[in-house]
């Protein structure tokens, strides 16, 4: 079976309430213009906050693959690399519906004490892993029925 990709998704920030919240302080920048020209040390950072803001959340995506030999994640640009964790340390895994403000409080790289890690950019539905050292993953999904099938071809049951 080798390193082949048994499956991969790429999730990107797309939600139209995300990008009305992300380009509000660029509308607020247009909308100042004039007052701040004047002084253009003033117009610089909500200039370079109003576009990178925005750039960064335009180029944010949630990359996932299960390989032969582990499950494969990066958040870009937050990760440069993927990250891998070994098929022989998932001890279980399922499709779950979540609360992603309740129980993690929101979107992105996430950390809750009593849900452990999630890595997710839109929805409700993910696939929570449950590691053999305790602790759990959760991963956004927008494919989670096609994500267990993957897994299910290389995890071992347990």
């Amino acid at each position: 079976m080798g390193n082949e990709i048994i499956f991969t998704e790429i999730q990107k920030m797309r939600q139209p309430w995300v990008w009305a919240i992300i380009f509000l302080p660029l509308a607020l920048v247009i909308w100042h213009w004039k007052k701040m020209l004047p002084d253009p040390v003033m117009l610089i950072l909500p200039l370079i906050m109003g576009i990178l803001c925005p750039l960064l959340f335009y180029i944010c995506n949630l990359t996932t693959e299960v390989r032969a030999d582990g499950l494969y994640f990066r958040f870009f640009p937050f990760q440069l690399s993927f990250h891998k964790i070994n098929v022989s340390d998932i001890k279980t895994y399922e499709v779950r519906t979540y609360r992603p403000i309740m129980e993690y409080g929101g979107w992105g790289i996430r950390y809750s004490l009593t849900c452990g890690k999630a890595y997710n950019v839109s929805g409700n539905l993910g696939i929570q892993l449950v590691l053999k050292n305790g602790s759990k993953i959760l991963f956004g999904s927008q494919k989670p029925e096609e994500f267990v099938e993957a897994l299910k071809k290389v995890v071992p049951v347990s």
